[in-house]
């Protein structure tokens, strides 16, 4: 149970993932809440606008939900070690991208919801994001691990 410590974020992280792809958070039920607050921020904006922010918002929410499960992966793959590795990154990435292509096919299942490639790609992005953020924080620190050549 010792591993749990470590990996408990990235589960609970995954478990949230998995209650956003539910009809709740679909265009429709997200809908309810963002157009009306960019309407307040925009009242100017005309509804052809607004659909575009709404979308962009939901892909960019794709992109940030999966930077955090990456870093809380990437926790968990570290098991309390210091540092970053290239191998760390590269497993955590393809984790992350499993999961994004499971929870897409989650999605082809759900009532008002749908999977789609590009929202892995987004997924994945966002993982690659937080890896890339995670190597220059190690590096500024200087705790990149043996095997990237520098310490």
């Amino acid at each position: 149970m010792r591993w749990l410590r470590h990996w408990w974020p990235a589960l609970v992280w995954a478990v949230a993932i998995w209650t956003f792809s539910t009809a709740v958070f679909s265009a429709e039920g997200t809908s309810r809440l963002i157009t009306p607050l960019l309407r307040w921020l925009l009242p100017d904006a005309s509804a052809a606008t607004l659909l575009a922010l709404h979308g962009f918002i939901r892909k960019a929410a794709h992109v940030v939900e999966y930077f955090i499960l990456s870093l809380l992966v990437l926790r968990g793959i570290r098991e309390g070690r210091a540092g970053w590795r290239w191998t760390w990154a590269a497993a955590t990435v393809a984790v992350v991208a499993m999961y994004a292509a499971l929870d897409e096919v989650h999605q082809a299942f759900v009532p008002a919801r749908g999977g789609s490639a590009v929202d892995v790609m987004l997924d994945t992005l966002g993982a690659v994001l937080a890896q890339v953020w995670a190597w220059w924080r190690a590096r500024r620190q200087n705790v990149l691990a043996p095997e990237s050549g520098k310490r």
